[in-house]
């Protein structure tokens, strides 16, 4: 089971190094990327498989998702993106007053995004900060 996960998973790293367009390796938070993708497709899988009362394929799902997780460095805690936005935010103080919201997030996240590199963050939960953060703002 071991060498059929880690195969796979190196198998989308290669796939990602050919990519149109790629010149060069993919770059480390690339493959954090691929790693963190590989392990939430696992643990929906295993999710699933529990819905639909078949414990023994989302027991495998679920040890496939432990054997990749070691790999992965740490999210940013809370606070720390909290910290990454207030300074996105108190650094362009015409996002508060901009009438559409949507554009108001995408230029915090676009912000957000050239401070902190994506695959340490869980993208929901910034998501859910800044909408937060925005409407105390």
């Amino acid at each position: 089971m071991k060498s059929t996960v880690i195969r796979s998973v190196l198998a989308e790293v290669y796939a990602a190094d050919k990519a149109p367009g790629c010149s060069e390796l993919a770059s480390s938070s690339t493959i954090f990327a691929i790693l963190r993708k590989a392990v939430l497709r696992r643990s929906d899988s295993a999710a699933e498989f529990e819905k639909a009362s078949r414990p023994d394929l989302a027991q495998k799902e679920k040890n496939e998702a432990e054997l990749l997780e070691p790999f992965l460095p740490p999210l940013l805690s809370e606070a720390e993106i909290d910290r990454a936005l207030r300074e996105v935010i108190s650094e362009q103080p015409q996002l508060t007053s901009d009438a559409n919201p949507r554009k108001v997030m995408g230029l915090v996240f676009k912000s957000f995004y050239t401070k902190v590199d994506r695959s340490s963050v869980d993208a929901d939960l910034v998501r859910r900060r800044a909408e937060a953060l925005l409407a105390g703002a």
